[in-house]
């Protein structure tokens, strides 16, 4: 009997040791299993970091291809839509996209002003040219790469405005002036259709619209010319 008891006392006072060994190896064993659980979230938190530039990059390459080139003009104010469309204002004109300049003239006798053309090398337009002409002062030259961050021209205020559109191959002049675009010149009738192809662009790219946009055109839009923008 005194056996017994002796064993009942020994039992009862390591009950409280045994118990807390218990807990012990039950919170050892949920510490293990939640680090293990934080490994897999931290594993997939990572995987999901690496993949990350990854969907940017994505972005960023289908980003557009051109930028509105008047957009640092404060007082632009449109005008008409003719070979190409003009403008009034004065401040930086931007490329439209990547290009290389094939003119870039401070005077230009038939356009009386500056005459600057590039050679679009990217985007919907890409092999098409364009001019920037009037009353613009060239910032570029003939062979140099630009992008659509790049100022082509200074645009000031010399009582013409400039004019800006689609120029024939090489740069010469004003496509609308080419017998497959019907031939028109600075006299009209306007608006042309090729003028109005680049109001288009103008327009999807967030500049404002000329007054004449809505007027019959003249004139033939040439196949090689992206017909709807966006």
């Amino acid at each position: 009997m005194g056996a017994v008891v002796a064993g009942l006392l020994l039992f009862v006072s390591a009950w409280p040791a045994a118990a807390h060994y218990l807990a012990r190896a039950a919170n050892t064993a949920w510490a293990n299993e939640a680090d293990a659980l934080g490994l897999q979230v931290a594993a997939s938190l990572g995987a999901q970091a690496r993949e990350q530039p990854e969907i940017i990059s994505s972005g960023v390459a289908e980003a557009p291809s051109y930028l509105n080139p008047l957009r640092d003009i404060p007082n632009l104010v449109p005008e008409r839509v003719d070979q190409g469309v003009d403008f009034a204002g004065s401040g930086p004109v931007y490329a439209l996209g990547d290009g290389t300049v094939t003119n870039a003239q401070a005077y230009n006798g038939g356009w009386g002003g500056g005459w600057i053309t590039y050679l679009l090398t990217d985007g919907p337009a890409q092999g098409l040219e364009v001019y920037v002409a009037e009353d613009v002062t060239p910032t570029v030259q003939v062979g140099q790469q630009v992008t659509p961050y790049t100022v082509v021209g200074d645009m000031y205020n010399g009582g013409e405005g400039i004019e800006t559109g689609w120029a024939q191959p090489g740069g010469v002049n004003a496509e609308s002036q080419l017998a497959v675009a019907g031939s028109i010149a600075g006299l009209g009738p306007f608006p042309t259709n090729v003028g109005l192809n680049f109001e288009e662009l103008l327009l999807w790219l967030g500049a404002p619209a000329a007054p004449n946009r809505y007027d019959t055109p003249s004139g033939l839009l040439p196949a090689n010319y992206p017909a709807v923008w966006g």
